[in-house]
């Protein structure tokens, strides 16, 4: 699963990246996320309309910004990697 601990704190209010005063841009997202995959057992096959949201919500802000985009993040640069890779080139160090 690409949605890291850290969004389950996040949707419970427990920000521990950001400063306190500022609410991470996707936590909404995070939280319809962990709602939806509990509604279903945990199967992600269910929830593509929820990841596809928090995907959109982490594409509108940069790398960095939210704490909950981070394994969205790490998914896009390795399938971005793997893109290159197929095509014979190398991809660009991390």
């Amino acid at each position: 699963m690409v949605l890291k601990s850290c969004c389950l704190n996040s949707c419970l209010g427990i920000n521990l990246f950001l400063n306190m005063s500022q609410k991470d841009p996707c936590q909404k997202q995070a939280c319809e996320i962990q709602k939806c995959l509990q509604a279903n057992n945990y199967m992600e096959s269910k929830c593509e309309a929820a990841l596809q949201e928090m995907r959109k919500c982490c594409a509108r802000f940069a790398r960095g910004r939210s704490v909950c985009c981070s394994g969205f993040e790490r998914e896009e640069r390795e399938r971005e990697n793997a893109k290159v890779t197929s095509k014979g080139i190398s991809p660009p160090p991390q």
